[in-house]
């Protein structure tokens, strides 16, 4: 069977990864978020749910069957060791389904993958083709959170950021840099990629 090219979309919080993967969207071309995604395997995945219950107990879960997020945050937040048990059994779930999916679009020159995280294209045993980095000025990007998300504080909008990978160590990832800075314009920097991917599938 046919592949298509696997382009990782990634970018921090607040730098516009989502609006780009709308552009790509608009030109035809499937897009996974795998945090979304990640989010309703969690749900409705009988088999990460038993596996998430056995890590974290059936607290995980309320008793109607939903995921309750705010409770194994708040689990895993100073456990790293059940935070790493936790991923151990998200991930592959998650991995399987991506499969699952760049299999039904088998017919497409390349598709894009949103993550907020990602390992480089090459490596961990990842399927990526390149990966794309979105970055913008951190004080851009908490200009956009607050708009977006006014309920947060600075302070809490600044360590989501700390909490993510560094943009140096993020940069290291890229095969291709996004600049959504406000300054260059955002769509003339899709189509080039675009008009490269599809040159690189062979079309």
């Amino acid at each position: 069977m046919k592949h298509p090219l696997q382009i990782g979309v990634t970018g921090g919080i607040g730098s516009g990864k989502s609006v780009v993967c709308t552009v790509f969207k608009a030109l035809g071309i499937p897009v996974y978020e795998a945090d979304e995604r990640a989010k309703w395997l969690t749900e409705h995945d009988p088999i990460l749910k038993a596996d998430i219950k056995r890590v974290l107990g059936t607290d995980a879960y309320s008793p109607s069957g939903t995921y309750n997020r705010a409770w194994v945050a708040s689990q895993v937040f100073t456990d790293p060791a059940l935070l790493a048990a936790l991923n151990a059994v998200i991930h592959p779930r998650v991995f399987a389904d991506t499969a699952a999916w760049v299999n039904e679009h088998a017919d497409k020159p390349y598709v894009v993958k949103e993550a907020a995280l990602m390992n480089q294209a090459a490596g961990d045993g990842n399927t990526l083709t390149k990966i794309i980095v979105v970055q913008a000025p951190v004080a851009l990007r908490i200009q956009r959170i607050r708009k977006r998300d006014p309920h947060r504080s600075d302070a809490e909008i600044q360590n989501i950021i700390d909490r993510q990978l560094s943009d140096e160590a993020r940069l290291r990832l890229a095969d291709y840099v996004i600049e959504n800075d406000e300054r260059q314009l955002l769509l003339p920097q899709i189509i080039r990629l675009h008009e490269d991917f599809l040159q690189q599938a062979g079309i």
